[in-house]
């Protein structure tokens, strides 16, 4: 499974050219969540991922909570097997991405000291 650290998140996200997937539950995801990401709060289905990710050309991006937590593991797996040729996951998740300062959108969201 490829992983992908937050510098080289942040840059693919500049190009446009990614599909970020939260893999947490959906109250997880309106809470906050990383700018741009969609969300699969449960178990993917073929029809799901084409719903979220349309377009198999894009690269996949999985985040979760952090290190610990499995869902984004779970979630690149299942679009592997779906037949995605480009998928990542961002193991640091929520954790890093917050360690780092950087936005999230979501009801909760605020700046956050730095």
């Amino acid at each position: 499974m490829q992983r992908i650290n937050r510098d080289d998140l942040r840059a693919l996200l500049e190009t446009g050219a990614v599909t970020l997937v939260e893999a947490l539950p959906e109250p997880h995801y309106d809470a906050e969540h990383l700018p741009g990401a969609v969300n699969l709060p449960g178990e993917l289905t073929a029809d799901l991922a084409a719903a979220l990710a349309p377009d198999r050309a894009r690269t996949v991006v999985t985040y979760c909570s952090g290190p610990s937590c499995g869902r984004s593991k779970v979630a690149a797996a299942a679009f592997t097997r779906l037949g995605y040729p480009d998928v990542r996951v961002y193991d640091g998740g929520k954790a890093d991405w917050a360690d780092a300062g950087l936005p999230f959108h979501g009801t909760r969201a605020a700046p956050r000291a730095a």
